[in-house]
């Protein structure tokens, strides 16, 4: 895509242009109906996710990071989602990270113009001192926005392995990394807000993709999050009925194994299952690489 070329996400759809003389039940009709249209386009890209998934899955195994890049918007979905890894999969903080264009200020406060530093791209990336086990996701609506550009060729120079999601068909971003993914959702009901459905497509893949990232490294137990980090009331209540759901066991016995593994729900089932005390449970789950279903098998000889 050149740089004279409208991008889909930027261009102005005539029939919509009395927006602002519609009653507001039918201006939401037509947001409504316009949202509905980016799983369908999510869905088409689900391949080129999938290949992502597996190759980011194998990089992490070996002791890789994934790093999403991206300015405004996409740049806070990307933090957001690196931020939500830990609570959620018991990850290290600096496992999943987030890079956006005007640093930690920008998440809160709009830092337009930080967008063209590629400069500052190039140093957020040097700052990380990737590797080939690492991966690089540059996020943008458009497709062309320089920080995760430069953000993605930095990377790629490192060695990492570098993904360009984009919403608009014929990238610069995806052309610049080994792995594209091009989410098509056309317009904007408010031209060029890429907040809108550009914001939600992108939501969506990294919610796939992060997701099935810690799914395949065996951070999960079927669909539970056996390696969450209870931290507050609600979280701890969520062990225990995580605890609960695995085991069948009653309440006793799932506050007497959290209690007795330090609230770490995954040495808590196990303990369980395998009728182990936390001690073995730990070393098997150390053994295993964290994999619960492994631990298992290890226990049950």
């Amino acid at each position: 895509m050149s740089r004279d070329t409208v991008p889909a996400t930027e261009t102005i759809r005539p029939e919509w242009a009395a927006i602002d003389e519609l009653p507001t039940v039918e201006l939401l009709r037509l947001m409504n109906a316009e949202d509905r249209t980016v799983p369908e386009a999510v869905a088409g890209e689900l391949e080129r996710i999938a290949a992502v998934v597996d190759a980011v899955a194998a990089r992490m195994a070996r002791g890789g990071r994934l790093v999403y890049a991206g300015a405004g918007t996409a740049g806070r979905l990307g933090v957001l989602d690196a931020v939500e890894c830990p609570p959620t999969f018991g990850t290290d903080p600096a496992l999943v990270v987030g890079l956006i264009a005007g640093g930690r200020p920008a998440v809160t406060a709009a830092a337009e113009g930080a967008e063209d530093r590629t400069d500052l791209a190039e140093a957020d990336v040097t700052a990380l001192a990737l590797t080939p086990a690492d991966t690089l996701v540059g996020v943008s609506a458009s497709g062309r926005t320089p920080y995760p550009l430069a953000a993605v060729r930095a990377a790629r120079a490192a060695g990492a392995l570098t993904v360009g999601l984009a919403c608009n068909r014929g990238s610069a971003l995806a052309a610049a990394a080994e792995l594209g993914i091009e989410v098509e959702v056309g317009p904007e009901v408010l031209a060029g807000s890429t907040r809108l459905k550009a914001g939600t497509a992108q939501k969506l893949v990294l919610n796939l993709l992060s997701t099935a990232v810690m799914v395949r490294l065996g951070r999960t137990y079927g669909n539970l999050m056996v390696d969450l980090r209870a931290t507050n009331d609600k979280l701890r209540d969520r062990a225990r009925r995580i605890v609960a759901e695995a085991t069948g066991a009653d309440g006793t016995a799932v506050d007497r194994a959290l209690s007795a593994t330090g609230g770490r729900v995954k040495d808590a089932i196990l303990s369980l299952l395998a009728d182990v005390d936390a001690p073995t449970a730990a070393r098997l789950l150390t053994v295993s690489q964290g994999r619960l279903r492994e631990a298992l098998r290890l226990a049950r000889p």
